[in-house]
């Protein structure tokens, strides 16, 4: 097993940039409460570990949304159901070593004080989770006044005293008073805009060293990743798993060394975080989609490239990732590149993408059996489309390739 050396600050930055696709427009929300958060830290003299926890919590506050429908709730200040997410955020946390600690503080990043500090939780746990609502809450009442054009220094009292009342109810005294402190200037308010709240992580970014781990550490928090898209959308649902397993075996047979095919695997799980940004609608429209909504539809795979690319050590997954849908004879997207110039690896990846949607059901037709999927491979392949030598290897094993894709999770492959 492959070890890998990673800056677990650059995937976790990655991972908020993927998450602010699912706002469309209204992105970096992770970010300012991020930035918002650390700030009240330091106020109350927090430091080290626990600010920095504190920080990785804040930026994935909201891993649990992924659904434009419920990320446009986000500018409310309550609504029914708004503990779902947080659920869902704490558990895809939970499944990875590295952001486990985090999961409880996730879990009640929406609970009201006066419930929170009776839990049997740990008072740093309460107090990490009632800083992010707190700032969280913060952002939604300053992008009201964003959204109107509006300067937000015009809107900074009305904000302050918002949260004021809500001292000792929704917030812990402590972080009010905190937060009163610190959002008194003029500079507090100003680094929330873009340029700057991104330039106020950039040092963030700086101090933190690689780490070595091994690939299943590695393969734990890729996970989270791909967890987030699957969940946008019933038909996406094990998708990721399905090509990321199929991807490693097909590499397994074609005798490709131990860390290709782990890598193999990675592209699979990470290939389609792009579609974060795609509206439900269109993931879920049950006829063609019309030229615009093709276009949308197309771009995730720049948007897939964009986020990973800024990861060190994942630098071949995200070319690999990028060329998933290009095509052998250059009609594919998004570069156009063809033959020889289209990696052996990403051509794994473009037939067991093909073959695990296909065994999927779509919202415009049900799963395919395994001899009209081959059919319909050995088609684009005799077109000069998808690699003839990996078709024929998946035919050759196409038993063992259909429960790779459809049951990744029962695969002898894990």
């Amino acid at each position: 097993m492959s070890i890998y050396n990673l800056n677990l600050h650059e995937a976790i930055y990655s991972l908020s940039d993927a998450l602010d696709l699912v706002g469309v427009t209204h992105i970096h929300h992770g970010k300012r409460v991020a930035y918002m958060a650390t700030e009240c830290g330091k106020q109350l003299g927090w430091s080290g570990p626990r600010l920095d926890d504190l920080f990785q919590a804040a930026i994935l506050h909201d891993s649990g949304v992924s659904k434009t429908m419920v990320h446009a709730k986000l500018a409310q200040m309550e609504w029914e159901s708004e503990a779902e997410h947080c659920r869902l955020g704490a558990e895809m946390l939970a499944s990875s070593p590295l952001l486990e600690a985090l999961a409880d503080t996730i879990l009640h990043h929406h609970t009201h004080w006066s419930v929170l500090k009776d839990l049997d939780l740990p008072q740093e746990v309460k107090l990490r989770a009632n800083c992010i609502y707190l700032v969280d809450r913060v952002d939604v009442l300053s992008l009201g006044w964003m959204a109107g054009q509006q300067d937000i220094l015009l809107g900074k009292d009305e904000i302050r005293r918002k949260i004021y009342d809500r001292r000792d109810d929704w917030f812990c005294p402590q972080l009010v008073d905190a937060f009163m402190d610190i959002s008194s200037s003029e500079a507090f308010w100003f680094t929330l805009e873009s340029d700057n709240v991104n330039a106020y992580l950039a040092t963030w970014l700086s101090h933190y060293p690689e780490r070595t781990m091994e690939f299943e550490e590695l393969r734990s928090l890729v996970h989270v990743f791909s967890s987030i898209v699957d969940a946008k959308s019933p038909f996406t649902k094990q998708h990721s798993d399905g090509v990321a397993n199929l991807a490693r075996y097909l590499g397994t047979l074609f005798e490709l060394p131990e860390a290709t095919c782990e890598m193999l695997e990675l592209v699979g799980l990470l290939h389609d975080i792009g579609k974060l940004r795609v509206p439900d609608e269109l993931l879920e429209k049950p006829d063609k989609l019309n030229e615009a909504e093709t276009i949308i539809m197309r771009r995730h795979c720049f948007d897939t490239y964009s986020i990973l690319k800024n990861i060190r050590g994942l630098e071949q997954v995200s070319l690999w990732a990028l060329q998933h849908h290009e095509r052998m004879d250059g009609t594919g997207y998004p570069n156009r590149i063809m033959g020889a110039d289209l990696s052996f690896e990403a051509r794994i990846v473009a037939v067991s993408d093909v073959f695990q949607a296909l065994a999927q059901r779509r919202p415009y037709r049900g799963p395919l059996e395994q001899q009209v999927i081959m059919m319909l491979l050995k088609v684009q392949a005799d077109a000069g489309k998808l690699d003839e030598q990996i078709v024929a290897m998946v035919e050759q094993n196409l038993e063992a390739c259909w429960n790779a894709a459809v049951n990744p999770f029962g695969s002898a492959m894990k």
